[in-house]
């Protein structure tokens, strides 16, 4: 790898375009060099797990109505929309955004933590929507998504953004454009050009993660991945951008986050150097935050100790500075106590996973978070008694460089009304590398099957499997095989009329209110 030193630059001192870092991570999206075989399969797991968290969530308010915007912009020859069939088409943009949305809908596909924290399984929504529309092929899909994956998960690991309350998605419009650049093998100038006007327009507050946190969750990184669709579209046709988009005076970096005295460095692979970093992301074994999956696991066990909820006293979660300020007491949102707080809001709450988590000994994406679940008194009695502070120690495990030390857990001390105390930690998950049970590609299978249950064929699930799995193989516009079909009857519809669909007859085999979604 490469470091970059990236500082904000006044228009006195003009920054040549070889030494910006959008020039720079141009450069490796335009590299050639091949993919190694354990990114291919680590790449065909993560198609895996998104398509399996898609599925879960199809009929979800927010899937639904993305899907409805989609389906309203038809296109021969486009991109296809999950759970719609190969033969349903859209433009790409459009695809991006309906599939970004149903991948991060749960919450529950792949992460990376660092310096900025991402789910960089966000990037293969738009890169694989372009793939289809242009007639890619299944080795130009696996290219286009190992950049991806590379330059986000670089960015994370130099930048912060949630410290100056700026969106993680600020870092998945560049790297979108980037995977798309070495998708098409666009030259260094023209994804230069897409790079810069991606993370123009993708830059927003972390406000659609605070507080009484809404459906924009999902839409955010959709967002950015059908606005790096456009971005790439436009330089294609000899647009420019904003530029030194990073290092300007009136950029990102000097009015956005550290300002004028900013300092980063910034880890590229070097020139032909293979693109690993897919390797030291992980996925999600339950449907929560990255940084509970450790403590759910370890909640399983600690619960089984206790017998009545109500012999407990206080429960503390020593762990990390990220854990503690946005999923934790630190944060300050008294909606991570409130009963009747959305589902994005409740898994952005540590303390009513662990409540959860103690009582179960299981986690569900739907039943651990239902309403009468989140109301059941003894639960909310419980739930109140969890508090989190930071312990430097965890902080420290949370940054680490080496991945055989990097950790994202805690400790949980439940003290008793006798007296006694629980104490145990993990340092992660047990679905993690270095955790008790690692995932294979069975677990990611046996994910799929899991959420796909009851809504996907097991004729069509099989179909699916054996294609994805075939990915390096598949020729020049064979990638639509990699759609899903759902059988009319069981893919609902937003019967709500928007802009886009205003007027438009809705068909009778799956029309249904957004009400009945709900449930």
């Amino acid at each position: 790898m490469q470091y970059h030193d990236v500082r904000v630059h006044p228009e006195s001192d003009r920054l040549p375009r070889p030494e910006q870092l959008a020039w720079k991570i141009a450069q490796v999206a335009a590299d050639p060099v091949p993919v190694e075989a354990a990114v291919t399969d680590m790449i065909i797991n993560r198609l895996i797990d998104n398509a399996s968290v898609a599925m879960a969530s199809v009929n979800r308010h927010s899937v639904m109505s993305a899907r409805a915007e989609a389906l309203a912009h038809r296109r021969e020859g486009g991109a296809t929309v999950f759970g719609m069939g190969p033969n349903v088409r859209v433009h790409a943009e459009w695809a991006a955004w309906a599939n970004g949305t149903a991948v991060r809908e749960l919450d529950f596909h792949d992460t990376f933590l660092a310096a900025e924290y991402s789910h960089p399984g966000d990037n293969i929504p738009g890169i694989l929507a372009v793939a289809q529309q242009c007639r890619r092929s299944g080795a130009d899909l696996i290219r286009g998504a190992a950049t991806g994956y590379e330059i986000q998960i670089d960015l994370a690991r130099a930048i912060c953004l949630h410290k100056h309350k700026i969106d993680h998605v600020a870092h998945l419009g560049p790297s979108v454009a980037a995977g798309i650049g070495t998708l098409m093998r666009l030259p260094p100038a023209v994804i230069y050009q897409a790079i810069g006007q991606a993370l123009h327009v993708t830059t927003a507050t972390r406000q659609s993660r605070k507080g009484e946190i809404s459906s924009w969750k999902a839409y955010a990184p959709a967002h950015a991945s059908k606005m790096a669709v456009e971005a790439v579209d436009r330089a294609m046709m000899g647009e420019t951008s904003p530029t030194p988009i990073y290092e300007g005076e009136d950029g990102v970096i000097a009015w956005m986050l550290d300002g004028k005295n900013a300092h980063y460095r910034v880890p590229l692979p070097e020139m032909g150097e293979p693109k690993r970093a897919i390797l030291s992301s992980f996925t999600k074994e339950h449907s929560a935050e990255y940084q509970s999956q450790a403590l759910i696991d370890l909640a399983f066990r600690m619960g089984q100790k206790i017998k009545n909820w109500d012999d407990v006293e206080d429960v503390l979660i020593e762990t990390s500075h990220h854990t503690h300020y946005v999923i934790g007491t630190g944060s300050n949102d008294p909606q991570k106590f409130d009963p009747q707080a959305s589902r994005e809001t409740l898994d952005h709450s540590i303390m009513y996973i662990v409540a959860v988590a103690l009582q179960d000994g299981s986690w569900h994406h739907v039943h651990s978070y239902a309403p009468e679940r989140a109301r059941r008194p003894d639960t909310v009695r419980l739930w109140r008694k969890i508090h989190t502070i930071e312990k430097p120690e965890w902080t420290q495990r949370y940054h680490e460089t080496d991945p055989d030390k990097k950790a994202f857990g805690g400790r949980i001390v439940i003290r008793m009304k006798d007296g006694s105390v629980i104490a145990d930690e993990l340092a992660v998950a047990n679905a993690h590398t270095l955790g008790a049970t690692p995932w294979q590609r069975a677990d990611y299978i046996g994910k799929f099957q899991t959420l796909s249950d009851g809504i996907v064929p097991h004729k069509e699930a099989d179909r699916f499997l054996e294609v994805v799995q075939n990915l390096p193989n598949l020729k020049a516009g064979e990638l639509h095989m990699l759609e899903i079909a759902i059988p009319e009857r069981d893919i609902r519809q937003n019967t709500a009329e928007g802009i886009f669909n205003f007027g438009q007859a809705k068909p009778a085999a799956v029309a249904a209110t957004t009400t009945a979604l709900a449930s």
